[in-house]
């Protein structure tokens, strides 16, 4: 799929649509757009008018979503996206000093990918790990109870 030719995968959507009463579209929604981002790596405008007309719901209502769920992105990222939970918890364990240390190891700013695309640093408002604080997520994977050796250790496991 590419930014200005979507397909979305109606198989999948129709299996999932049929699991739901009738009349109930805007629940499909959050699972729908999960799996375009799982195709694409993030979702694209032409995803959301597709997915608007597919479930006969409004661009607004699948917007609200995405800009609810930190998990979703609306560009592309690296192959490895480190999420630092900025939290009370998180912050009042050290997620500032994490978020610098990655910044400063990696060459990149918060919300940058580096220029060989393996790594994009990003924050996040919370990660619900409260009790493991700091927490970095690569990818879907949660690291947790971080600080700045086990950081070198992460970044050095994907290359």
């Amino acid at each position: 799929m590419t930014a200005d030719h979507v397909s979305l995968p109606l198989a999948e959507f129709d299996a999932l649509r049929a699991r739901y009463p009738e009349g109930f579209e805007s629940s499909l929604v959050l699972p729908c757009l999960r799996r375009l981002q799982e195709l694409r790596g993030f979702v694209a405008d032409g995803d959301i008018d597709a997915l608007a007309a597919y479930l006969h719901v409004s661009r607004v209502q699948i917007e609200e979503v995405l800009s609810f769920y930190s998990q979703f992105r609306r560009n592309g990222v690296g192959r490895w996206h480190l999420m630092v939970c900025r939290n009370v918890s998180c912050s009042m364990r050290g997620a500032e000093r994490v978020l610098e240390h990655l910044a400063q190891r990696l060459g990149i700013r918060e919300g940058e990918t580096t220029p060989d695309g393996r790594f994009t640093l990003s924050t996040v408002e919370c990660l619900g790990s409260c009790g493991t604080a700091p927490v970095v997520m690569v990818n879907d994977a949660y690291h947790e109870n971080v600080n700045v050796e086990r950081l070198d250790e992460l970044l050095a496991r994907h290359p």
